[in-house]
């Protein structure tokens, strides 16, 4: 009965809160602005504007660009509302708004006050992406875990309020999405213990809606053992306790620090849950649920319907907070809603969203080695788990054993930056990292605040002819497959934008904006802006002229040698070694840059 109890609970605390905010539906469905850093409520990260299209695109000039003022890696994208621009930095996370009429000027600009302190325990560079918008409110998360909303008009603070601690390593890297009268936060940390959660604040004032842990009792996780599905099987009793060790729960990880996507139509919001603590697999025996885990949640209440765990019992750092896109596309001879994501494991997953019926799983590097296959015959007591091939477990002979050769690195096939998805060709554009790594585990123990990794890697190129140590990919989502690839020297750590011009954009590490033909791949332009993109495209229109923008400033965990000055090979994670080489190609810097054809 106790799970019972725990549902009415949560369902009686949703009750009246069902209002949708219709005008930033509204918003979002204009192309001409860029109201969420998604581009919509489904991640597919595409615009209808056609002004700028593959015949003219080679024309394309710097209109105008901006300093932030602030170096390190720059992620994420401004929003444009109402001919304003809203500009963010990475910490200390400065806020701009930006009067598009008059020549950008600065509207107001917002400086948090946060202790420098936090910037210790983030992990893999102090990167941000993005504010966002509803209710006349910007909202800000900062790295520190405080949550502010900000007046859109004078930059006045209307309330904050202290997600996590930074004492105990929970900080800040992701945006935040507001849904309905709601907006929710993630929260990072995985590598110092944290335990994580998602997290629902009324927009109005800040207070607290529901929060959902990613492991735990029931009660915490917010599930209803015998309705929240697995594979089409309730989850049990103690689901998100029983895979693990004693209390290790507690300090478990599967941290939510990625992108979030909702359907109106079913009132669920998509995540995905990061890797298990800590990198020592040996001292986590179990499939540690629920993490490495794509969740469905009712926004109203965060009560769980389904979930699907990818990697059960990580090895490898495969994080699986990437993107859910969401798409209404034609499957097996039907019309399904579909959820297709792009795992840092290197396999790229279709399910059906209203179920979490896992449709599709097939690697899209082929270099990926750790597994072979997921299983798909649902008979199966292997169904949906990929099947690991022991020479890349890191879980060897005992402890101090270093694995040579895994494929993908530990910042996976692909990382947190956004693929999109046009539905005038039906194909998603995806970022890939080309990597691979040694990994060795060593014993750590938990202090608060604290690493709790566990492990020392090394990164390299795949070294192979798919391309140096990154590719653009076209995807089909139902056949699971490449349908073409471009190569890049390195990673390409930037977010995807297709357009309704029949082309898509991406940014370089070395600093290129690039944009190919949308059904074949060719380049038809590039321009290198002063520093690496890690930022993600995005368009909008001004006084009926169409611009693309991106935000250049080399950093993230793929630049955090370059970012915080870092040169042992294994610091950053593995990193620094991997790609030393991009000092001889960029430097830090912090710009926006503003595109248009000439007039």
């Amino acid at each position: 009965m106790r799970h019972l109890l725990i549902s009415a609970a949560v369902l009686a605390m949703g009750a009246g809160t069902a209002y949708a905010d219709a005008n930033l539906q509204k918003m979002m469905d204009d192309p001409n602005q860029w109201v969420i850093q998604t581009g919509d409520y489904k991640n597919q990260r595409f615009s209808k504007l056609d002004q700028i299209n593959k015949d003219n695109v080679k024309d394309l000039q710097v209109a105008w660009t901006f300093s932030t003022g602030v170096l390190r890696g720059h992620e994420g994208s401004p929003l444009v509302i109402d001919n304003v621009m809203y500009v963010h930095t990475p910490f200390p996370n400065t806020v701009y708004a930006l009067d598009l009429d008059n020549d950008g000027k600065i509207i107001w600009k917002y400086e948090p006050k946060q202790n420098s302190d936090v910037i210790a325990v983030m992990c893999c560079d102090t990167v941000y992406r993005g504010v966002a918008y509803a209710d006349g409110k910007i909202f800000l998360h900062q790295a520190d875990t405080k949550l502010v909303a900000l007046d859109s008009k004078t930059g006045e603070e209307v309330w904050s309020v202290v997600n996590g601690d930074p004492a105990i390593g929970e900080t800040n890297t992701a945006t935040v999405m507001p849904v309905k009268d709601k907006v929710l936060v993630g929260i990072s940390g995985g590598e110092f213990g944290v335990r994580g959660s998602v997290t629902a604040y009324n927009t109005k004032d800040g207070s607290l809606a529901w929060r959902a842990y990613s492991m735990g009792p029931d009660s915490d996780i917010l599930i209803d053992p015998e309705k929240t599905t697995h594979l089409g099987k309730p989850v049990g009793k103690d689901s998100g306790l029983n895979t693990w060790e004693g209390d290790q729960w507690k300090i478990g990880g599967g941290t939510t620090w990625g992108w979030y996507s909702y359907d109106a139509d079913e009132n669920l919001m998509y995540y995905g849950t990061g890797n298990p603590s800590t990198w020592n697999p040996a001292q986590r025996p179990g499939d540690n649920r629920w993490s490495m885990t794509i969740m469905a949640r009712d926004v109203d209440t965060g009560v769980a319907r389904w979930f699907y765990q990818m990697t059960p019992h990580d090895e490898w750092d495969y994080d699986g907070v990437n993107e859910m896109i969401l798409t209404e596309q034609e499957f097996g001879g039907e019309m399904r809603k579909l959820l297709t994501h792009f795992d840092r494991n290197g396999f790229g997953y279709t399910l059906d969203r209203v179920t979490g019926e896992l449709l599709v799983a097939e690697k899209f590097d082929p270099k990926v080695n750790w597994a072979t296959e997921v299983v798909m015959d649902p008979n199966s007591d292997q169904y949906g788990r990929p099947q690991v091939v022991s020479q890349y477990s890191t879980r060897q002979n005992g402890e101090d054993v270093n694995t040579t050769g895994v494929c993908p690195a530990a910042l996976g096939s692909k990382d947190q930056q956004p693929a999109s998805f046009s539905p005038e060709t039906g194909l998603f554009y995806v970022p890939t990292n080309h990597v691979c790594m040694d990994y060795e585990p060593f014993r750590v123990s938990y202090t608060a605040g604290q690493p709790y990794v566990g492990a020392t890697l090394s990164m390299y190129p795949a070294g192979d002819s798919h391309g140096g140590m990154g590719n653009f990919i076209a995807w089909d989502n139902e056949k699971g497959e490449i349908v073409w690839s471009i190569p890049e020297q390195f990673s390409v750590w930037s977010g995807a934008l297709a357009t309704s011009g029949d082309i898509v954009f991406y940014g370089t590490l070395e600093g290129y904006l690039k944009a190919v033909d949308a059904k074949t791949g060719e380049e038809l332009y590039k321009f290198k802006t002063p520093s690496g993109i890690i930022g993600n495209v995005m368009t909008y229109t001004h006084n009926g002229k169409q611009y693309v923008a991106v935000l250049s400033g080399i950093g993230g965990w793929a630049g955090i040698g370059l970012a915080a000055g870092l040169t042992n090979p294994n610091e950053g994670l593995g990193a620094v070694g991997g790609y030393a080489a991009l000092s001889d190609y960029t430097a830090l810097g912090g710009q926006l840059t503003v595109f248009a054809l000439p007039n």
